[in-house]
């Protein structure tokens, strides 16, 4: 089938590659920007030098919006759109212009985790698994019928990181798979339960701020979900910024005020937890290193001199 490609970042790249060792034949790519918004830094693979260097025509768009996109559109006369990692709206004169529509593919086990981010969210919200949907595109954003899905499981040290290479790895077969049974003459494909449907907006860093008052297995996950290369989690001690690199669930359980730098527990220094820590029933979240302000990196023990104070969620 002739395809035309949106994508960004190292999925669509990921995507891109895949069309291009396919029997597909890709006859126009569309892309956006670089930008500089922090986590669309990170895995920031070239969509469009993938493209150029297989001789493929690249056009460069925020938005996919004006007449010279859908004229050029038109001219390369696809069977399919294949979007991966597309940021922003794709009307339905676009998504429905090919024959066989828009293919969108999209990294979680939809209907859960539609929007951005999927897998720092799913991660953070203690899913079991994780995964990549290849659904047809309708006006609603990631909830047209899926054609194929597949997912891989979470494990109990996983890193949003993990997750992305577990993940990424499942685009060539999963969108490859997707268009064989397009191209075989399938149409009728599994409707997404939209009892079932959660949407989820863009991370920024507000969102990897610590509110002590979570229960410490959801700050252990958030830390997890904030791996290099994204921005760490992170808390203030005596005004000043405290990345959490490493922490894990205290043994112990400790009573008191959210936020308590309280005891030191094997390697690591326990910190309050909790909304309802006074009960004295929770366990608390044992940092493990931390980096500092100034940017040194080191273990929670030796950065913790003594016990006593707080770890606050602003300055």
């Amino acid at each position: 089938m002739r395809v035309v490609m949106f994508g960004y970042q190292t999925w669509g790249h990921r995507t891109l590659q895949a069309l291009i060792d396919s029997e597909h034949d890709v006859v126009l790519v569309v892309t956006h920007p670089k930008s500089e918004h922090a986590y669309e830094k990170i895995w920031s693979d070239s969509v469009a030098d993938l493209a150029e260097a297989n001789g493929i025509p690249v056009l460069i768009r925020n938005r996919p919006d004006d007449e010279e996109l859908f004229e050029r559109l038109e001219n390369a006369a696809p069977d399919i759109i294949v979007a991966n990692n597309w940021r922003t709206w794709i009307p339905p004169r676009l998504f429905d212009l090919p024959r066989h529509g828009t293919l969108n593919v999209h990294d979680s086990l939809l209907p859960k985790y539609a929007g951005f981010s999927p897998l720092i969210w799913a991660l953070i919200n203690g899913e079991s698994e994780v995964g990549v949907t290849a659904h047809m595109m309708n006006d609603e954003l990631d909830a047209g019928d899926i054609v194929r899905q597949e997912s891989v499981p979470v494990g109990p040290k996983d890193t949003a990181t993990d997750l992305f290479h577990k993940t990424v790895d499942l685009i060539a077969p999963v969108t490859i798979g997707a268009l064989d049974l397009i191209a075989s003459g399938k149409k009728d494909f599994t409707p997404q339960d939209r009892t079932q449907a959660s949407f989820f907006h863009k991370r920024s860093l507000e969102d990897s701020r610590i509110d002590w008052t979570w229960p410490a297995a959801d700050l252990e996950r958030l830390v997890r979900a904030q791996s290099e290369p994204y921005p760490s989690a992170y808390a203030f001690h005596k005004g000043k910024r405290l990345e959490v690199l490493a922490a894990v669930v205290s043994e112990g359980k400790y009573g008191g005020t959210p936020g308590r730098i309280f005891y030191r527990e094997g390697e690591g220094v326990v910190i309050v937890a909790g909304a309802d820590a006074r009960t004295g029933r929770n366990r608390g979240l044992a940092l493990t290193r931390v980096r500092t302000e100034d940017g040194r990196e080191l273990a929670a023990s030796e950065y913790f001199t003594a016990m006593g104070g707080y770890l606050t969620s602003r300055p």
